[in-house]
């Protein structure tokens, strides 16, 4: 929104009535700005962001969309859980914000979703993407990724990488919406089959309907060791090349654009979690996350969103170093 400035002086009687009027109605458009979280203050675009973060820390409790990928945010007897979900907990907690509510959400449903204000902040370690930061904002990298592939028990076919489907007619299944799929689609892969979640993506594999199923190492691994008579088995954990440049990639929590103090405050607190190993696998390594998993110094969330992929592998490369 423009606001207007008006001067003094020299103005008609009539004239500054009716500027009057207007100063009054963009007042009141300025009120409908808000989130309805708290009285609209000075600022303009950072009006929504701090009364979503007081309304937040008022009630004490943060409704997040989850994906019900194991180990990354899901419900176990009843209780939401994960690897994401304990991240966020304790952030949050130290935000003043004691208690994480979370909604079952689809996984293409879960930006329109939290921009249509269904919930507060999505909590599933999605990939920080270009495409999705122009929709959303992402908080600072909390967990780095590797793929695998899922596989009939003993590779038949000898799978290892994304290049092992090509020049042949061998069927990859991907999740939809996933990092996974896109690296199927810019490397141009034409036999793959969209499946809408992990566990459609194992029964395509069990049943021979594919010959691979892929999505991130940790959420496949998991699944082989919790379904030991499902005939399948993972081929290990890669980094995605597509032209010959890594695919680094790493998920994090993600908030609407304009809550943006909300985002502020959650990655000063990320910051204190992510710089420290021992903290961070304290808070993570029971859903079989470890160092490994932890973001390197100086990989950003923007070089993501920008597809800097050059600067992102130059910061994980000297963090190996």
């Amino acid at each position: 929104m423009t606001q207007h400035t008006l001067r003094s002086g020299g103005t008609p009687a009539r004239r500054r009535v009716s500027l009057i009027a207007a100063v009054a109605a963009a007042g009141l458009g300025l009120a409908a700005c808000g989130d309805g979280g708290g009285d609209a203050g000075d600022g303009g675009g950072d009006t929504e962001s701090a009364s979503t973060l007081e309304r937040l820390q008022e009630e004490g409790t943060i409704k997040v969309a989850f994906a019900g990928e194991i180990p990354y945010s899901y419900e176990e007897d009843g209780e939401l859980t994960g690897a994401t979900i304990a991240l966020d907990r304790e952030i949050f907690a130290a935000m003043g914000i004691d208690e994480v509510d979370g909604q079952l959400v689809e996984w293409d449903a879960l930006i329109p979703g939290l921009n249509a204000g269904e919930y507060d902040a999505v909590s599933a370690g999605m990939s920080i993407l270009p495409d999705r930061c122009e929709r959303a904002a992402f908080a600072e990298p909390t967990i780095m990724y590797t793929s695998t592939l899922m596989v009939p028990e003993g590779n038949p076919e000898g799978l290892s990488d994304f290049s092992s489907f090509e020049g042949n007619d061998l069927t990859l299944a991907v999740q939809s919406g996933a990092i996974e799929q896109g690296f199927a689609d810019d490397i141009g892969l034409e036999n793959t089959m969209t499946v809408n979640s992990a566990q459609d993506g194992m029964d395509a594999v069990s049943s021979g309907r594919a010959d691979a199923f892929s999505l991130t190492n940790i959420t496949l691994s998991t699944m082989v060791e919790e379904n030991p008579d499902a005939g399948v088995e993972t081929t290990g954990g890669f980094v995605a090349e597509v032209d010959g440049v890594k695919q680094i990639s790493a998920g994090s929590t993600v908030f609407r654009p304009e809550d943006t103090e909300l985002l502020e405050a959650y990655n000063e607190e990320l910051a204190k979690i992510v710089g420290d190993a021992d903290r961070f696998e304290e808070v993570v390594g029971e859903f079989g996350f470890t160092d490994a998993e932890r973001p390197p110094e100086g990989l950003t969330a923007q070089m993501l969103c920008d597809g800097d992929l050059e600067a992102a592998n130059e910061a994980a490369d000297q963090a190996d170093g």
